[in-house]
């Protein structure tokens, strides 16, 4: 059974940073991208970043690019979001993916979501 599971996520001020984690088991998912996405209050799922095995190409949103950084350790089947520069607008659910492409836009083959972790920033 394939889990992923999100840590990190709290409070914070606005122009403070976070680290979110999400450890993958059940499986490797060594053939396709992890990644993040977010869900603000009455807004639709957005996609953040995504990290790509091998070679762990990295992709961003424009809204976040320069700010956060995604990174991965294979061998652990984890991956993490460190999110610097924080402002309101980055209040959301943080929800951690696998087996993700690229098709026009990134989605999960087979639906591979974690459970989330919740982001506030303050202003």
């Amino acid at each position: 059974q394939v889990r992923l599971v999100e840590s990190g996520g709290g409070l914070v001020q606005a122009g403070g940073s976070l680290r979110l984690s999400c450890a993958a088991s059940g499986r490797t998912f060594s053939d396709y991208a992890m990644g993040w996405f977010r869900q603000a209050p009455g807004k639709e799922r957005e996609f953040v970043a995504a990290i790509g095995w091998p070679g762990s190409t990295t992709y961003y949103s424009d809204s976040v690019k320069g700010r956060f950084t995604i990174s991965g350790d294979n061998a652990k089947n984890t991956i993490y979001l460190q999110l610097e520069d924080l402002n309101p607008e980055d209040t959301a659910v943080y929800y951690c993916a696998a087996d993700l492409i690229f098709r026009g836009s990134w989605f999960s083959r087979h639906d591979y979501w974690g459970q989330g972790t919740q982001v506030t920033v303050s202003s």
